[in-house]
């Protein structure tokens, strides 16, 4: 019963999701470009932006409706359905925000949802939430991703092509959204005992610090890439962040036999895809305002 609950919320916080990243990507682009120097002038340069606020309230809507997702399904299971919003990515942008999205760009989004929702049929039949984990696993897994997010946020200042600037923050801002989500879903393991619990709870802290540079990599990406691309390696980087989270620290289980083939030709799909859609350049994003 919980399973059924916790999928059509996980359905309709995919859609809002996509929804609040499509209004970011236009209220960051009206500011001057975030800096990492400065981060709390940066952000507040963009939630008074009109824009910005608004995708950041439907945002929180989202995160909502995912929390209540997470307490209710598996984590990889809730990942898996949230990963369908990259279908409506390209379509809520080019009707809704004028988005220009090129040939390259359909088929990179196409390529990647078909690698998601093969991932979505493969993955075994789960029973409950899954919540248990072992601290040793879960801090290993949280500590890695947090470094490869801060790895990927450096790419650009280590001699990356300005035209992947953009898609390679909004995969270091989906990885680190997914070290959140990872820590979130510990936490509703925990909440059993109490919000004393939660608070006293080494995750909590994790989940901050990961939502803080998710935040600011997510923005700074908005600025220097268009929103299609920009956005797909962001919820792409977070959707298999999430899976593996869900594999490797809460136990989801895996497919065997040929149904892992098929896992394992949808992994390369989302890879493929990774590199594809960046490489297709819609029209240029706004020049971000200068002060």
């Amino acid at each position: 019963m919980t399973l059924n609950l916790g999928l059509p919320l996980a359905l309709l916080c995919a859609a809002l999701t996509q929804l609040g990243f499509l209004c970011k990507h236009r209220g960051a682009n009206q500011i001057p470009l975030v800096t990492w120097q400065h981060p709390l002038k940066s952000a507040k340069s963009l939630l008074r932006t009109k824009w910005f606020a608004i995708g950041m309230a439907v945002a929180a809507a989202a995160w909502v409706l995912h929390v209540g997702a997470l307490a209710l399904a598996p984590l990889s299971v809730v990942q898996a359905v949230l990963s369908t919003g990259v279908i409506l990515l390209a379509v809520l942008g080019n009707r809704l925000f004028g988005c220009k999205v090129p040939g390259r760009q359909w088929a990179g989004v196409a390529m990647t949802a078909g690698g998601l929702l093969l991932l979505v049929a493969t993955l075994p039949a789960a029973n409950g939430t899954h919540g248990a984990f072992a601290v040793p696993v879960l801090l290993a897994f949280e500590g890695g991703m947090l470094g490869l997010g801060a790895l990927l946020i450096a790419v650009p200042r280590l001699g990356a092509p300005a035209h992947h600037h953009g898609a390679v923050l909004g995969a270091a801002a989906g990885t680190l959204f997914g070290v959140s989500d990872v820590a979130l879903k510990a936490l509703t393991g925990v909440a059993h005992g109490g919000p004393l619990a939660i608070v006293a709870s080494p995750w909590v802290p994790v989940a901050i610090l990961a939502s803080v540079l998710a935040f600011l990599a997510s923005a700074r990406g908005f600025q220097e890439g268009d929103a299609v691309p920009v956005i797909a390696c962001t919820s792409t980087a977070a959707n298999v962040t999430c899976i593996l989270g869900g594999i490797v620290v809460f136990g989801d289980a895996l497919a065997g036999g040929l149904l892992l083939a098929v896992q394992v030709l949808a992994f390369a799909l989302i890879a493929v895809a990774a590199l594809l859609t960046p490489a297709g350049h819609g029209a240029p994003a706004p020049a971000p305002a200068r002060a």
